[in-house]
């Protein structure tokens, strides 16, 4: 068994980017810029938004933050994100999700310039991923296509399950496994999937993006098998000082020893998340990446 490194991986892809920008400002470029807006106080969002501001200092981005109470009209909400549409001295930005819930989600998405959805959420993103054009890909599937190339995991003909069906991962992730320069043969599962643990047990790559903790188990898993866990759900811990502590879709210390590969959470998929975003974030400063 060997532990597919996310955060090793992330920092190795860090500084590769971070050269990147050394070279575009030596060339007289100014430095990607990367904006998020975050409405509310939500502890999970606060968390990730401190993040990716961490990671674009790490790499030499501008970041912004435009913050927002949880009780903003989404009128105003759209407004601003139609001013950063607007703004060239901005390369791309996100709307950090969830969102309270009444602000429509999907008019946020579809209001972002999709030349600048660096999360790559909008339907024109999603589409051009579907046809296998040149698009901002969604980042979580996108980091986990990168740690299967880096960790040179044979995709050709295996049989790919992912369970889960969410726009922002299962779904696009179904769609990369599948395309030509991966060559997977891809079943997506869900909570009403019959038999889903025979189903999980037929699987080369399983990966798990359920958002339900400790739902894949020892006898879901085939030995040998390569299992990717997005599951990153905060649960209420006393051994921390946050209070809560993340937990994947699957039971680690059960599954791992019957697995060829696989993630661990955290410290897996979470930190690739991180790090695609940056990747999309410089695309989007090299230029309009759909010419």
């Amino acid at each position: 068994m060997k532990i597919i490194d996310g955060k090793a991986t992330a920092r190795a892809i860090k500084e590769e980017i971070k050269a990147e920008v050394d070279i575009m400002i030596s060339a007289g470029h100014r430095n990607p810029h990367l904006a998020a807006i975050l409405v509310g106080h939500d502890g999970g969002s606060e968390t990730y938004v401190a993040y990716k501001i961490k990671d674009c200092k790490d790499v030499g981005f501008k970041s912004s933050l435009v913050r927002f109470e949880d009780d903003v009209a989404e009128e105003v909400l759209l407004e601003k994100i139609r001013e950063l549409n607007n703004d060239d001295e901005l390369d791309g930005f996100i709307v950090q999700l969830p969102l309270p819930s009444h602000i429509n989600e999907q008019n946020v998405i579809e209001t972002i310039d999709p030349t600048k959805d660096v999360d790559g959420f909008h339907p024109v993103n999603v589409g051009r991923t579907v046809i296998g054009l040149p698009s901002f890909v969604s980042a979580t599937p996108n980091g986990i296509i990168e740690l299967l190339k880096r960790y040179h995991i044979e995709t050709s003909g295996k049989h790919c399950v992912v369970v889960g069906r969410s726009n922002i991962v299962g779904r696009p992730m179904s769609i990369l496994m599948s395309q030509k320069s991966i060559n997977a043969t891809v079943t997506v599962a869900h909570s009403r999937t019959k038999d889903l643990e025979s189903l999980c047990a037929s699987a080369d790559i399983l990966i798990a993006a359920l958002g339900a903790p400790g739902f894949i188990k020892s006898h879901m898993v085939k030995e040998g098998a390569v299992v990717i866990d997005v599951g990153t759900t905060r649960i209420p811990s006393t051994e921390t000082k946050s209070g809560f502590r993340l937990k994947g879709d699957v039971v680690y210390e059960e599954v791992a020893p019957k697995c060829a590969f696989i993630t661990p959470v955290p410290g897996g998929v979470g930190p690739m998340t991180r790090v695609s975003l940056l990747s999309n974030t410089l695309m989007a400063a090299k230029g309009n990446i759909y010419t």
